[in-house]
């Protein structure tokens, strides 16, 4: 005989559809709750929590909220059931993108989204550039999210400054959850911004001036060059006439040996200079000095000589 018990079979989740009066988190009574505007999540009344818990719904807990009137619809998570009873309170972000005014009905539905995968945001200010690393930024504000709806405006907060950021796409759906899951992340250019235009330089055909060898363009060294003589041989005869072409030497024997120069002690590391030959500063004109003569002061003796008579 088989025997069948009151629990053999998992209840089916019944959805959760109620209208509340929306406010904003600036309304709620008590302290401020800075936690509740900084992420995508509301706080609803004990009695929802009831109602939840006897309609068996699957966790995380997601809800669909619809502003009728303007047919605007997002969704969120919830931080908390301590709203007063008929009462929801919600992010002020979250009431801008419904478009929906203090004290206003809203409708709120439980819903199941599909894990998200792929995410692109727009920052809505081009001093969204100055943050240094933007991915890891988002990453940790989206931990007070539970989901993301396409088209909604998200607003985030770092270094006591606010960021609003367009959700431009959403994969694999329109509304995904966020929560434990692999999700890659893009950004588009901020609203309004422009790259700057590179005008091209005319450099004569060489595009970046470093096809020269950077030894040519070294100063000529002066002062003594050890064997710049001709050569003779010890038993007075002519050197053999060579051909024309070994007569002309190679640019590696005709050319000056490299010779360093002063290191620049003031380089900012990041930075490429391009040296190029300016022309020298004109000298000054100087006064000819005398030409030096040794030995041209007055001779003394160390005896008295005696005048002669």
């Amino acid at each position: 005989m088989f025997q069948f018990g009151f629990n053999m079979f998992h209840e089916i989740s019944r959805p959760f559809n109620m209208t509340y009066k929306c406010y904003s988190v600036s309304m709620l009574p008590g302290n401020e709750r800075q936690d509740v505007e900084r992420g995508g999540k509301i706080i609803m009344p004990p009695s929802a929590l009831e109602q939840l818990t006897r309609l068996n719904i699957e966790y995380p807990m997601i809800f669909k909220l619809t502003n009728k009137k303007t047919k605007r619809v997002t969704h969120c998570g919830v931080l908390e059931f301590v709203a007063d009873e008929g009462r929801v309170y919600l992010p002020h972000w979250m009431m801008t993108n419904l478009v929906v005014e203090e004290g206003a009905l809203l409708q709120i539905e439980s819903v199941s989204l599909p894990v998200a995968t792929f995410s692109k945001f727009q920052p809505l200010s081009e001093d969204f550039l100055d943050i240094t690393n933007p991915k890891a930024v988002l990453e940790n504000c989206l931990r007070n999210f539970s989901c993301l709806t396409t088209g909604d405006v998200i607003a985030i907060k770092y270094n006591s400054k606010v960021y609003e950021l367009c959700v431009l796409e959403t994969k694999p759906g329109n509304a995904v959850i966020i929560i434990e899951c692999d999700m890659n992340v893009e950004f588009a250019p901020p609203v309004g911004y422009k790259e700057e235009e590179r005008i091209p330089h005319d450099d004569g055909g060489n595009s970046m001036g470093m096809d020269e060898d950077p030894s040519n363009m070294m100063p000529e060294p002066s002062g003594f060059i050890a064997f710049s003589g001709e050569g003779n041989r010890l038993d007075g005869k002519k050197k053999k006439l060579i051909s024309e072409s070994d007569s002309e030497p190679s640019a590696s024997q005709s050319r000056q040996p490299y010779v360093r120069g002063i290191p620049d002690y003031d380089y900012v590391i990041g930075t490429l200079r391009f040296i190029r030959n300016s022309r020298p500063p004109s000298a000054k004109e100087e006064t000819p000095s005398e030409p030096f003569t040794a030995f041209k002061g007055e001779g003394f003796t160390l005896r008295n000589t005696k005048p002669k008579n």
